[in-house]
């Protein structure tokens, strides 16, 4: 049997291990405000990779246009994003104000928040790595998929895609 079959199984699997990998990731006083998706090729997919070649049009950022290509081309996307929110700290200040009250009242951002979905984005491809499976992390993704609401109700605020690729040659690796 050719193994297309067990290759696509392998990508679902490590896809569904980055999204634990995620989960379990340190957080900042145990909030866990991470959210996740896995796009296969579907309409959420083709809507996503259509509005980046359109925001590579109508604002000239060709960069979302290459991330779009190098997306349609990969197996599964992998989102991760956050909610966002104070954690309630009595000392911090990391945010830029004396506290999680001031800066909750600023509606600033808590530092933590994007501190945590980058601790998280990091498990995730760890786990990609450890199993060969070529991967990028794109703001574009997770941009985009903000801007089409793809976490419905769930309010993520930050977000950041990885699509998923096991190919003879990495596809993100030549991205001019």
């Amino acid at each position: 049997m050719d193994s297309t079959h067990f290759e696509a199984q392998a990508l679902e699997h490590v896809a569904g291990l980055m999204c634990v990998a995620a989960r379990t990731a340190p957080k900042a006083k145990g909030v866990d405000n991470i959210c996740t998706l896995v796009l296969s090729p579907g309409p959420d997919r083709q809507r996503l990779l259509s509005r980046m070649r359109e925001i590579a049009r109508t604002r000239d950022k060709p960069g979302f246009r290459r991330d779009a290509d190098n997306a349609e081309r990969a197996a599964l996307i992998v989102i991760i994003g956050t909610k966002t929110g104070s954690l309630g700290l009595t000392v911090c200040g990391m945010c830029g104000y004396a506290d999680c009250q001031s800066c909750g009242t600023a509606g600033a951002l808590c530092a933590y928040n994007p501190l945590d979905m980058g601790i998280a984005i990091g498990s995730a491809v760890n786990i990609a790595a450890a199993h060969h499976v070529d991967n990028r992390i794109m703001y574009s993704i997770g941009k985009t998929a903000l801007d089409l609401n793809l976490f419905g109700e769930v309010p993520v605020k930050i977000a950041m895609g990885i699509p998923i690729s096991a190919t003879g040659k990495n596809i993100f690796f030549d991205r001019g």
